[in-house]
């Protein structure tokens, strides 16, 4: 049997297959095909939901007496772009001065060929692991996130399924390998605001009420104050608008309606429900202004829509999992990770309900740019740091 302990080897494999979101692309026919010769029993269940693609997923375990380690992560990659914009094909996996071009590389296709490389160099040194370790992998993180994770770990817990901790592989670490693991991650609400006004000509806005003007009402009203000065384990919350529409294409017509997106990331001041308070009562107090709408008095007329689930904040304490990681980052790197809650969400959002879970993979510089690319190094470095991982969970 050869054992597929070259990172290198299993990340080309894995970059030429196309997985973009929602296609299967191979990928995980690849794990699978990889997992079983190491004594994994590999399940690819499929789930579904109305309005949404079908989504494959894969789940292996290897099985002995000890705690549970799993690990989780995604097959499914952003689309190319304008391929013609790369340097290398993205799906290539063309090495050039000491790097591996492709879609996938580093988001997150390189953190699960290094994990299956130090699963397999364990097993290749010791025979087995004292306890069990399992992989938990989608192809829906980088869509709707509907039909992957959060079904999937439903479906392995139904089954008798249960972890002492989790791994997500993500790339954690701004410039350099080692830098940071993410130990938690704020809380995300995304809403749609849509003012109604009334149409009419420009040249008489007496006869009609512009909803532009009370949008941007409402867009002062939830910019303006701060939400808070941030916590010892969080940045301050936030909020960015990241749309406005009034589907308006004539110059001399006062539409409709107008609206807005926003995102809002928060901190453990609040919870997904005082946040959303927060919010109504910010539009209500800006919905009475009349500094864009001189003269009028009646409230500018408004709805406000939540869009998607939230993501829930959450902080893993659980100190073996996090000192035991940090430790395996300081004697490969040298370098003390620092313990960050930053960034975006990830798939983690739905492990923490079932095990405590942190996050730790590759430099994320070129992720879902074009040129993704991984320094061949970094790929041996960071099984290396999983190896020390699986030695010490398992000492």
């Amino acid at each position: 049997m050869t054992m597929p302990t070259d990172p290198v080897e299993n990340l080309a494999a894995l970059i030429r297959c196309p997985s973009v979101t929602p296609a299967e692309g191979g990928a995980l026919a690849l794990i699978e095909g990889l997992l079983r010769p190491l004594g994994f029993n590999v399940e690819r269940p499929v789930f579904s939901e109305e309005g949404t693609p079908d989504i494959e997923n894969l789940y292996a375990r290897r099985s002995g007496n000890g705690p549970h380690l799993m690990f989780a992560g995604h097959t499914d990659v952003v689309p190319a772009g304008d391929e013609a914009a790369w340097t290398h094909p993205p799906f290539s996996a063309a090495v050039s001065r000491g790097e591996m071009y492709g879609r996938g590389a580093v988001d997150m296709k390189g953190g699960i060929a290094c994990f299956i490389a130090a699963v397999a160099r364990h097993i290749e040194r010791h025979g087995s692991f004292k306890g069990s370790v399992s992989f938990l992998i989608t192809g829906d993180e980088e869509g709707p996130a509907i039909n992957g994770t959060a079904k999937l770990l439903e479906w392995a817990a139904g089954k008798g399924e249960s972890w002492d901790a989790a791994i997500v592989g993500e790339p954690t670490n701004p410039d350099k390998l080692g830098d940071m693991v993410k130990i938690g991650r704020r809380g995300s609400l995304t809403g749609i605001v849509t003012v109604n006004g009334r149409q009419g000509h420009s040249a008489y806005p007496h006869l009609a009420d512009n909803p532009v003007h009370g949008l941007l009402q409402l867009a002062d009203g939830l910019l303006v104050p701060v939400f808070d000065a941030g916590t010892k384990d969080f940045q301050p919350s936030n909020i960015e608008i990241t749309s406005i529409d009034v589907g308006n294409s004539a110059a001399n017509v006062i539409p409709a309606r107008a609206s807005l997106a926003f995102n809002v990331r928060f901190n453990d001041s609040w919870t997904t429900e005082t946040m959303q308070a927060e919010i109504h009562n910010r539009l209500d107090r800006a919905a009475a202004d009349e500094k864009y709408r001189k003269g009028r008095e009646q409230p500018v007329d408004y709805d406000l829509a939540w869009r998607d689930r939230p993501s829930q904040i959450f902080l893993t304490r659980d100190d073996k999992l996090i000192e035991t990681l940090g430790r395996a980052v300081k004697q490969v790197t040298g370098r003390t990770p620092e313990l960050s809650t930053s960034g975006g969400t990830s798939d983690a959002r739905f492990i923490k309900d079932y095990c405590p879970v942190v996050e730790f993979g590759l430099v994320g510089k070129t992720m879902h740019m074009v040129d993704e690319r991984v320094a061949l190094a970094d790929l041996e470095t960071l099984t290396q740091i999983y190896g020390r991982l699986l030695e010490e969970w398992f000492a």
